[in-house]
């Protein structure tokens, strides 16, 4: 990305605001015709106080050159102080505006593309973060830096280098020789540095990464003793991040020293070639202090070239990543906009996916999920249970194949219509920073206190929420996890859909509140569709239908007695379950119980 596309791109963001802009470029013309009037002050100090010095007068005939540039050069300062303050302020709120319309739009964008976007391997949570962050942060210095700093300097610069030209050509021509030899260095420098800036972002995305790893994985780390090799894996990475640091530290020094340099020999040629023409009588003694801070003005943005050159090129790298981001319109969800009245009538036809790692998860799916009965998905882990799920709720679309809800193609459906009549309830759901109330709420985000504790009865943990020192005010995050899930499943309660997703939702629950939970689920189940991941026995019983998958193809499907007797993979499985719960066993205690009753 070039300078001119980076403007082309963060251009929408600052069209709302260009009344601040007109208003800053306004400022900015005032403060570089300022910037001129030391130079034209001096020369006439000079100038005059040289005339009076050559007609033997001295401070008594003088009083009056003192005095107006007194009065000149503290008034310049005292505007210059308020069109600084002013171009600061209205700069600052630019920035900031700015980078309010970054980050929402951001967000909006962000918050609409398909879940495979995120599973793509460059795009793990801590790199997508650090590109979000930096990008904004070095985008809006980029403007503050533009209405601050290059603009006023560059306007100064221009209209110094026009005196100087009108004062003479020859001194003026030397000031325009300097500038761009001095641009040319600082672009080789940027050529230089540019892999090394790629370098240094790549290994900080990998470093925040580390240890966004680190913080969700502590509990694992602690388990097995590994802070050393956490330590050790940090380290390394900081080391690269170090030495790429160096290296571009190094290559800076080196160009700013050749510009510097180049610099000062400018100020040398202007004073030599002033004082050539003073002597030769065509100009006046005044016209050496003129030409050197004219050429003051002409150098200051080449003084600040480098660091503002840095500011640029750090802004168009990071803008690389955080524009990529915000530009995956092929990432969006695909939404229809047919919103049929849904019953949940599920067909899927040769239903294919490949998640964006080339892994295939479902092959030649053919499946048929009838209204207002329990479906259930039985396999091991990795069969494509879950992946079946989420396609349903439209998180993924199909490589190939189709899926239709009540009759029409899922991807024709309103998907924000579809997910509003689908109640999910994960393994491990997310509870958002905030009270039990706004988390329970959050299915319903017009629900009243009365329809909250409602829900969280039928979830079976309202009387735990009561024993909280702020009840439904309290932290959900300081919740245990079995607490937590419980809160999802009264988020769903409340939510009341007619089609209920449930990815084994009792897992992380305790066996009395397992119990607890089915006699609920049994309660909501009635007269909706219904498709079930689990592996409880009750759950796979319960089922009016069942589907076997074994990698990601439908090996077996019927009732349950049906599915039993084909001595099959459900059979395997089914088996394999009763063996893990010691059915034998419980049989035989409950066998004994009863024999002690019928004895007593």
């Amino acid at each position: 990305m070039n300078l001119w596309q980076l403007f082309q791109k963060i251009r929408p963001f600052v069209r709302p605001y260009r009344g601040l802009v007109i208003l800053t470029l306004t400022l900015t013309l005032i403060g570089s015709l300022l910037a001129q009037v030391n130079a034209l002050t001096l020369k006439y100090a000079v100038d005059s106080i040289n005339s009076l010095l050559q007609q033997g007068q001295g401070l008594t005939q003088g009083w009056h050159i003192i005095i107006t540039i007194t009065v000149v050069l503290l008034a310049k300062e005292v505007l210059n102080t308020v069109i600084n303050f002013s171009q600061s302020l209205l700069g600052g709120k630019l920035r900031l505006m700015v980078s309010q319309s970054l980050a929402q739009n951001m967000i909006e964008k962000f918050i609409r593309y398909r879940l495979s976007f995120f599973e793509q391997e460059d795009h793990q949570s801590g790199k997508l973060q650090t590109r979000i962050d930096r990008g904004i942060s070095h985008l809006t210095r980029l403007i503050q830096i533009f209405f601050i700093d290059i603009l006023p300097l560059f306007t100064s610069a221009i209209i110094a280098l026009g005196l100087m030209y009108y004062a003479n050509v020859w001194v003026g021509l030397i000031a325009t020789i300097i500038v761009p030899i001095y641009f040319w260095i600082t672009f080789k420098e940027s050529q230089k540095l540019l892999t090394k800036r790629r370098a240094i972002r790549d290994v900080f995305e990998k470093k925040n990464q580390g240890i966004h790893t680190i913080i969700n994985s502590i509990t694992v780390i602690k388990s097995f003793n590994r802070e050393a090799d956490e330590s050790a894996r940090q380290l390394a990475l900081q080391k690269s991040l170090t030495q790429n640091q160096l290296s571009a530290q190094k290559t800076g020094f080196f160009y700013d020293g050749i510009k510097t340099f180049l610099e000062q020999a400018g100020v040398v040629f202007v004073i030599i070639l002033t004082a050539y023409f003073v002597l030769d009588g065509q100009m006046s003694i005044g016209m050496i202090m003129y030409h050197v801070l004219l050429f003051n003005n002409v150098s200051a943005p080449i003084r600040s070239l480098h660091r503002i050159y840095d500011e640029v090129n750090n802004a168009m790298i990071y803008a690389e990543g955080y524009f990529k981001i915000l530009e995956a319109d092929d990432e969006i969800e695909v939404s229809g906009a047919q919103k049929p009245p849904v019953h949940g009538h599920f067909e899927l036809k040769n239903v294919c996916f490949s998640y964006p790692n080339g892994h295939q998860a479902l092959h030649n799916i053919n499946m048929s999920i009838q209204p207002n009965k329990i479906t259930a998905l039985v396999g091991l882990s990795g069969a494509g249970k879950s992946t079946l799920i989420s396609m349903l709720d439209k998180f993924y679309a199909p490589s190939s194949g189709s899926i239709s809800m009540d009759g029409v193609d899922l991807q024709q459906i309103d998907t924000a219509y579809l997910r509003e009549h689908i109640g999910l309830v994960l393994q491990k759901n997310h509870i958002f920073q905030g009270s039990v109330f706004e988390n329970i709420r959050y299915g319903k985000t017009d629900a009243s206190i009365e329809d909250v504790m409602t829900a969280a009865k039928k979830a079976s943990i309202h009387e735990q929420i009561m024993k909280l020192p702020q009840a439904y005010e309290a932290d959900a995050l300081m919740l245990s996890g079995g607490q937590q899930q419980r809160i999802a499943l009264a988020r769903m309660f409340l939510k009341n859909p007619p089609v209920i997703f449930l990815d084994e939702p009792t897992a992380s629950l305790d066996a009395i509140a397992a119990e607890q939970i089915k006699q609920s689920l049994d309660e909501i189940k009635q007269g909706r569709t219904v498709i079930i991941v689990s592996h409880s026995l009750s759950q796979i019983i319960d089922a009016d239908y069942t589907y076997v998958m074994q990698d990601g193809h439908i090996a077996e499907h019927g009732e349950h007695q049906q599915l039993y007797h084909q001595d099959g993979a459900y059979k395997e499985i089914f088996d394999a379950m009763a063996k893990s719960l010691n059915i034998d066993k419980i049989a035989r205690t409950f066998g004994e119980e009863a024999e002690e009753e019928t004895h007593s």
